[in-house]
């Protein structure tokens, strides 16, 4: 067989070769020529080895190995020139008839452009966020970026920058991954040719990824993503979003309780924020006491009291804001001569105010013996707020109802009042000016006088009753000597005498302390006689009015404070009422008993 035309050969674009069996150039074409830059006699004393240098000229070598053993063959080098040049390229060889003039023949094509492409490509795959690496059919490593590469090493327990990663097999090197959703969805794109995508823990890296995986003839390209920070922040959010579900439900429950709605909050509080107790807790002057308590012992109960002092607490309700102390003696130094950190171990706090309509109620908090690593996060301290303002809410929403409540009780009362009590001086009204009109007898007229007086105390006490209740906002220190006198001065005592032995100051409203005096001491002269004493005391958080007047009545004691109660025909029954409203109003809480000498004795108490 005949070599091909030159003009042929000449026309081709690649090179064309044709060798002999001892290796040497026999034939060549035009483009041949003018890429190599050698002349066809220069190339007549060369083997194709002499084209390339080290390690390429190894891989030529191979190649011609192959050639001659099996009659095929095929490899990538770079063709250097004669000026230097190195061109990347891809020759194919083959063996030919044995009646052809040459024994092997090839065809050289320039890679340039196919190479340039694949260093963009890999440019981009190494750019890229995710990692990539590509399989053949036989799970072979083709290709991997640098992420790639690096995961891939981590899995195999190699060296990224001393491993060659293409034609390794990818379940050999790393066995772990053997039967696991990976290994399941790589084999299931494989099999179908459809593209796959999961998310999957992988142990031995302890990591989360994005896998998404596309199959084509040549195999997979496998793209992936590390997500663990991005997942443990999704799992986070869906945690957050139960919790705030949770704090809906237990806020919306209307069935409950308010005192298992708070313990229901607590629970959900101390599982958020990992603490041993949460409690809510009343502060009522220097005392601290715990209202409703969620903890796993029982060294804190509800109803126990404890020196505020000894609490963080303290803190939260004089700066009235959030509290938040991951480690105390790291986060609050100063703090730490506490009791509750000396002898109670209490070493992390987070507490936020709890307010009803009269000011801070109490505190609203989670603390525990163990310190945390961190700071709580602005999300707990958001929770913590969510929880004490319903908390508030809640309070001053149960103040305002009771208030209405008291309210209408009174409405009710006043209307029954009016009804009944005004009642009987209308009709002596009435049927003395019918008398008077008839008879003309001034005694009848002195009659309807004594109606008309009677009706206007009735009114009178009736205004002070309603606005005696009424909650007071402003308080100053009133000096107790001097308020007792101007009472005194005020009420007609006839020959009665006052005793002082109260010195104090206390807080409170200066004129309504003064009309709840001005009622006591009218009930004394009323009740006790012209020559009754009074004296007036001094208790621990309080003070008392006493006489030695006949005592109170043994029957109907429960009631002595009630609207229109009167052991005379004369009383209106709202004297001592307007008293106790008074005190209800400041916070007090007052009782009536005996006094040392017989007589009736009012004793008022929980000033602070």
């Amino acid at each position: 067989m005949s070599s091909p035309p030159p003009a042929l050969l000449d026309a081709l674009d690649d090179i064309f070769f044709a060798i002999n069996d001892e290796g040497y150039i026999e034939l060549w074409n035009r483009a041949a020529a003018e890429i190599t830059g050698y002349t066809e006699a220069e190339a007549g004393t060369m083997t194709p080895t002499d084209f390339f240098d080290q390690p390429d000229s190894d891989l030529v070598t191979e190649a011609i190995g192959e050639l001659f053993e099996t009659g095929d063959t095929v490899v990538e080098a770079e063709l250097v020139t004669a000026d230097g040049d190195r061109i990347p390229y891809e020759f194919r060889a083959t063996r030919l008839p044995e009646d052809s003039t040459h024994a092997f023949a090839g065809i050289g094509r320039d890679l340039t452009e196919r190479k340039q492409a694949e260093r963009e490509r890999r440019a981009i795959l190494n750019r890229m966020r995710d990692g990539f690496f590509s399989v053949d059919t036989d799970w072979r490593i083709t290709y991997a970026n640098e992420k790639g590469e690096q995961l891939l090493a981590n899995a195999m327990g190699l060296d990224r920058e001393t491993t060659t990663f293409e034609g390794l097999h990818l379940w050999e090197e790393i066995p772990d991954a053997v039967d696991t959703t990976f290994y399941e969805g790589y084999h299931r794109a494989m099999e179908t040719g459809e593209p796959v995508s999961f998310e999957e823990y992988f142990p031995p890296l302890a990591e989360w990824f994005d896998v998404r995986v596309f199959p084509d003839a040549t195999g997979l390209s496998i793209y992936f993503r590390e997500i663990t920070e991005e997942r443990q922040y999704r799992e986070q959010l869906e945690r957050r979003e139960q919790v705030l579900k949770d704090l809906y439900t237990i806020t919306a429950d209307r069935d409950s309780t308010f005192t298992e709605q708070v313990q229901r909050l607590l629970a959900l509080g101390r599982t958020e924020f990992g603490t041993e107790y949460g409690s809510l807790s009343k502060i009522s002057g220097d005392d601290y006491r715990f209202e409703v308590v969620a903890a796993d012992d029982d060294s804190i109960e509800p109803g126990d009291v404890v020196p505020l002092e000894a609490t963080n607490c303290e803190l939260v309700a004089a700066q009235r804001e959030t509290i938040a102390w991951g480690n105390v003696a790291r986060d609050a130094p100063d703090e730490t001569d506490r009791t509750g950190y000396t002898d109670w171990g209490i070493s992390c706090y987070l507490g936020a105010p709890v307010y009803d309509n009269d000011g801070v109620y109490g505190t609203f908090c989670f603390y525990g013996r163990e310190t945390r690593a961190e700071q709580f996060a602005d999300w707990e301290v958001t929770l913590v707020d969510l929880m004490s303002r319903w908390v508030s809410y809640e309070l001053q929403r149960q103040q305002v109802t009771e208030e209405l409540q008291r309210q209408n009780e009174r409405l009710e009362e006043f209307a029954g009042i009016i009804s009944h009590d005004l009642r009987n001086p209308l009709a002596i009204l009435s049927g003395g000016l019918e008398l008077a009109k008839e008879t003309g007898d001034p005694a009848e007229f002195a009659r309807c006088f004594d109606a008309l007086e009677r009706m206007e105390t009735l009114v009178d006490d009736l205004l002070t009753l309603s606005k005696a209740g009424e909650s007071i906002d402003d308080v100053e220190l009133v000096a107790l000597e001097e308020l007792v006198e101007l009472a005194w001065e005020s009420v007609e005592t006839t020959d009665a005498t006052l005793e002082i032995t109260a010195r104090e100051t206390v807080p409170a409203d200066a004129s309504r302390l003064q009309q709840l005096f001005e009622n006591l001491f009218r009930n004394a002269v009323e009740h006790g006689g012209t020559g009754v004493t009074v004296t007036v005391g001094a208790l621990e958080h309080g003070f008392y009015v006493e006489d030695d007047g006949p005592g109170l009545p043994e029957d109907g004691r429960e009631e002595i404070f009630e609207s229109g109660y009167s052991t005379t025909d004369a009383g209106t029954g709202f004297g001592l009422a307007i008293v106790a409203d008074i005190a209800e109003a400041h916070g007090w809480e007052i009782t009536a008993t005996d006094g040392e000498s017989g007589g009736a004795r009012f004793e008022v108490v929980g000033i602070a």
